[in-house]
């Protein structure tokens, strides 16, 4: 675990970077001042269109992903998750940024990629199905949320490995609690055409 702990200043700063908002600023706005306000894949995507949000998804992904398989590479499963969750809340809460990042879905489904590929292929495909059926991202994210859990338990995990998914995922979903007032209230946003 040592390895691990000297390197979660550099998995938070990665987790910083922001993503949606240098390209929302690229095409002319300001990602924080329009729609939902979260500089997130699914605002852009609601913004800008589909293929901006993808990008920012896979740079936020990434954001994941690479602590994940460098904890892999010099430590452990442990000391990925360590790595995982300095990662996210560096995403979520960004120094950089007054603490006010986006809510981590993205960072999170990037380093569970590293740490379960098959079942977050899965997971993400069932993310675009409901988004496409439901025609709200947020819905499609606590979906597969609740996915992830089950799916990390069926498949064997330790026990220490599906706490520490679920810590994280618990953190995620607590960003997610005003698009679940919003959806109870049907004032959630919802997806546009893609441009």
């Amino acid at each position: 675990m040592t390895a691990a702990l000297a390197l979660i200043p550099v998995a938070y700063l990665l987790g910083t970077f922001p993503s949606a908002v240098i390209v929302a600023r690229a095409k002319g706005v300001d990602i924080t001042k329009v729609g939902s306000g979260n500089p997130g894949t699914s605002n852009v995507a609601r913004v800008l269109g589909t293929k901006w949000g993808v990008l920012v998804f896979v740079l936020d992904a990434l954001k994941g992903a690479i602590p994940a398989a460098t904890g892999l590479l010099l430590d452990s499963r442990k000391g990925s998750y360590v790595l995982i969750a300095a990662a996210v809340l560096g995403h979520m809460f960004p120094i950089t940024r007054r603490f006010r990042g986006g809510k981590g879905a993205a960072t999170f489904g990037g380093a569970m990629l590293v740490m379960f590929p098959w079942l977050s292929i899965g997971l993400l495909i069932a993310w675009i199905v409901i988004r496409k059926l439901t025609g709200t991202a947020s819905i499609a994210t606590l979906g597969i949320l609740a996915g992830l859990i089950v799916g990390v338990i069926v498949l064997g995990t330790p026990g220490w490995e599906v706490a520490a998914v679920c810590a994280i995922g618990a953190i995620v979903l607590l960003r997610h609690v005003d698009n679940i007032k919003r959806l109870v209230g049907h004032r959630e946003l919802r997806a546009t055409s893609p441009k």
